[in-house]
C-alpha cells in the first residue's frame, strides 16, 4: 500500500465524518464513563485549508536594504564539502561488526570472516538452505545470512522467526542475488527467541498510532527505525554544522526560574506537595514556596535561550540543544510535553546574520540526510509521503525569500482581493498569521521558503529588538517552509537596558525575575541575535511524517506518560 502510513495515521481520521466522531466518541463515553463527543472531536485536528494561488495572480520577491545591515558583507554559513558524508565509526564492540559497515564497504570484505550480531527480519527455509535476513538497526536494508545445513543446530535455526537475535560467524562471499552485494555462509548462535504467536511486532505492517502503544519494540520495524535513523543523523549534523562555524556547545539549565516565552504553560517542580494536603506548607492559603527545595517557585523550562545569551555575551557564537518542556493541553498532530529545542546565539550580528544562518542551517541538515539516509528516504518516499526526496531536493536548490511582515500582509490581501478563499478572512495589519496564511506565502505564492521579518511587537516576546524608528514592530523572523508551514522563530535581542525594562513591564512580567538578564545590558552589551527550532518538526519536515508523536522515541503529551 503506497500510502498505508498517510492513511492509517491520526491526521487521516480528522477527515472522517462527525457521524463517525459521534459514534466512537459514544462507545468511549458508555465505556469509560468521562469521554464526551467534544472532547474526542476536540482532540482530532482540523486539516489546514490553503487557498489555491488566483488565476494570474504573481508578486516579485521582495528586496531588503542591506545598507542597514550591521555587517556590510553577507556571511557565508556552508561548509566544506567532506562535512556532508558521515564518517562510519571503526570501532566495534568485542569482534561484531556493524551490518551497516559491511553494506557500504561494497566488495570490501569479500573473503574475510566476520561476526555479526542482530535480530531476524525474515526467514526462508529450502530444505538444506536457510534465508535468513538479519538486521541490527544501523541500516535501512539488513544482511543475507546463507546458512547450509552442515552447521550442527541447522533445524534450530530453521525454525527461528522474525523478533529472534543471533549472532552470525563466517565468511563473507559475493551473492549472486540481484540487489544483495555481499551475504554469509556460517556458524549460527541462537542469543534471544520470540514467539511467534506473542511477537507484537510480527503481525505485518502496522499503523503509526499502533506503533505508539508498543514504543518499546516500534524501533524493531523499517518505518520507526528508518525515522530513528534520520533523527540521529539530523542531531549529529546539528552539531557538526554549529560546531565547524564557531559555536560552543552550551548546557542550558532544564530547571529555570524564569519564564522565556512569558506564555505560563510550564510544568512546576517541587518537592513540598503530599497527598496529604494537611501537610503541604502554606501562608495566607497559597504555597509556601520559601519552604520548597529551592526558596522559590521553579519550573521545567520552555527554552535554553535566556541562559544560553549569558554565554553569548562573553563567549560570541554559541547553541544549546536539549529537551524543553511544556503543560499545554494540546491534541494536535504538531504539540508535544516534552520536546527538544536548537537554539544558537551569535553576537556582534543583526537579524540579516541570524537568517542567513537559519538558512544555511536547515539546508546543510537537508544535504546531509539526502548524502547520508537516502535508503531510509527512498522508504519514507514510498510508504510515508510520495515525493519526499524531490521535495527535500527543492528546498535547498532556492534561496529563501526574505519579506517583511507589513509586506506579507500586503501579500494575503491582494490575493484575498484576487479570489483567494481564507478561513480567517479578517487579514490586518497586527493580526498573529494562521497556518494557512504561512503557507500559502510560502507554498503558493513564493513556492520556497520565506522568512517573514519585521513583525509587530504586540505579538512577539519582551526580549525582541524595537527596530523602526515608529517603534512598532520589533526585529523577529519566521522561516516558513512550504507544506510545514513556520519552521524556526528567532530575532535580534533587544541590547538596550531601558527599552527592555519597558518591554518587560509592557508583557505583564516582573523585572525582579530578569536581574542576570538585565545585567547583561549593564555591563558591555552588545548587538546580539538568535533562533530557535523545535528539533522535532525538523524531522518531520525531513521525514515527511505527519504526527510529531511519531518522530520521538517516547512521547509524552497531555494524558500519556508511557514507557
Amino acid at each position: 500500500m503506497q500510502y498505508q502510513f498517510l492513511e492509517s495515521d491520526e491526521l487521516f481520521t480528522r477527515v472522517k465524518t462527525l457521524t463517525n466522531l459521534a459514534k466512537q466518541a459514544a462507545a468511549a463515553a458508555q465505556k469509560q464513563g468521562k469521554k464526551t463527543t467534544e472532547k474526542l472531536i476536540g482532540e482530532i485536528e482540523k486539516p489546514i485549508n490553503v487557498p489555491h494561488l488566483p488565476a494570474g495572480f504573481k508578486v516579485d520577491v521582495p528586496q531588503f536594504d542591506v545598507t542597514k545591515r550591521l555587517n556590510k558583507l553577507p556571511r557565508s554559513w556552508d561548509l566544506p564539502q567532506e562535512l556532508y558524508k558521515k564518517h562510519l565509526p571503526k570501532y566495534n564492540v568485542g569482534t561484531i561488526y556493524r551490518i551497516q559497515e559491511l553494506l557500504n564497504s561494497g566488495e570490501g570484505y569479500i573473503g574475510q570472516t566476520v561476526t555479526v550480531a542482530g535480530w531476524v527480519r525474515t526467514v526462508r527455509d529450502q530444505k538444506n538452505l536457510c534465508f535468513i535476513e538479519l538486521n541490527d538497526g544501523t541500516s535501512f536494508g539488513g544482511l543475507q545470512i546463507v546458512v547450509e545445513d552442515k552447521i550442527g543446530n541447522f533445524e534450530q535455526v530453521a525454525k527461528t522467526n522474525t523478533g529472534f537475535s543471533l549472532k552470525v560467524t563466517g565468511n563473507i562471499v559475493k551473492s549472486p542475488a540481484k540487489g544483495q552485494l555481499i551475504e554469509m555462509l556460517h556458524e549460527v548462535v541462537i542469543i534471544g527467541q520470540a514467539d511467534p504467536e506473542e511477537y507484537p511486532m510480527a503481525k505485518g505492517v502496522q499503523k503509526p498510532e499502533t506503533l505508539r502503544q508498543k514504543a518499546h519494540l516500534r524501533p524493531r520495524g523499517n518505518f520507526f527505525s528508518a525515522v530513528t535513523r534520520i533523527r540521529n543523523n539530523l542531531a549529529y549534523a546539528t552539531h557538526v554544522f554549529f560546531q565547524n562555524n564557531g559555536c560552543l556547545y552550551i548546557h542550558t539549565p532544564i530547571i529555570t526560574g524564569s519564564d522565556c516565552e512569558g506564555a505560563g504553560e510550564m510544568f512546576r517542580i517541587s518537592t513540598i506537595f503530599d497527598n496529604d494536603i494537611s501537610k503541604i506548607p502554606q501562608i495566607k492559603g497559597k504555597v509556601d514556596t520559601a519552604q520548597d527545595f529551592f526558596k522559590k517557585e521553579v519550573n521545567l523550562t520552555v527554552s535554553g535561550q535566556l541562559q544560553v545569551e549569558h554565554f553569548c555575551i562573553s563567549m560570541s557564537n554559541v547553541y544549546t540543544f536539549g529537551p524543553t518542556f511544556r503543560a499545554e493541553k494540546a491534541h494536535t498532530h504538531r504539540h508535544l510535553a516534552e520536546f527538544w529545542m536548537i537554539e544558537p546565539e551569535f553576537a556582534f550580528a543583526d537579524l540579516f546574520d541570524n537568517m542567513e544562518a537559519a538558512e544555511g542551517y536547515v539546508k546543510f541538515c537537508i544535504n546531509y540526510i539526502l548524502q547520508n539516509n537516502i535508503d531510509d528516504l527512498q522508504f519514507l518516499d514510498k510508504r510515508v509521503k510520495p515525493g519526499l526526496i524531490d521535495y527535500l531536493k527543492d528546498i535547498v536548490s532556492k534561496d529563501f525569500v526574505r519579506c517583511s511582515y507589513t509586506q506579507g500582509i500586503d501579500i494575503l490581501l491582494k490575493a484575498q482581493q484576487a479570489g483567494a478563499k481564507f478561513e480567517n478572512s479578517d487579514i490586518k495589519w497586527g493580526m498573529d498569521l494562521n497556518s494557512e496564511h504561512e503557507r500559502f506565502i510560502a507554498e503558493k505564492v513564493f513556492q520556497r521558503p520565506v522568512f517573514l521579518y519585521d513583525y509587530p511587537k504586540e505579538i512577539k516576546a519582551f526580549y525582541m529588538k524595537v527596530g523602526t524608528d515608529d517603534g512598532k514592530c520589533v526585529r523577529a523572523m519566521d522561516m516558513l517552509i512550504p507544506q510545514v508551514g513556520e519552521l524556526i522563530g528567532g530575532s535580534q535581542r533587544e541590547e538596550r537596558y531601558d527599552v527592555l525594562a519597558q518591554r518587560i513591564k509592557e508583557c505583564g512580567l516582573k523585572l525582579e525575575d530578569y536581574g542576570p538578564y538585565m545585567d547583561l545590558r549593564k555591563y558591555g552589551t552588545v548587538p546580539h541575535c538568535g533562533f530557535g527550532l523545535g528539533f522535532e518538526r525538523l524531522v518531520m519536515m525531513v521525514t515527511g511524517v505527519e504526527n510529531i508523536r511519531d518522530v520521538i522515541p517516547f512521547p509524552r503529551y497531555h494524558g500519556s506518560a508511557e514507557f
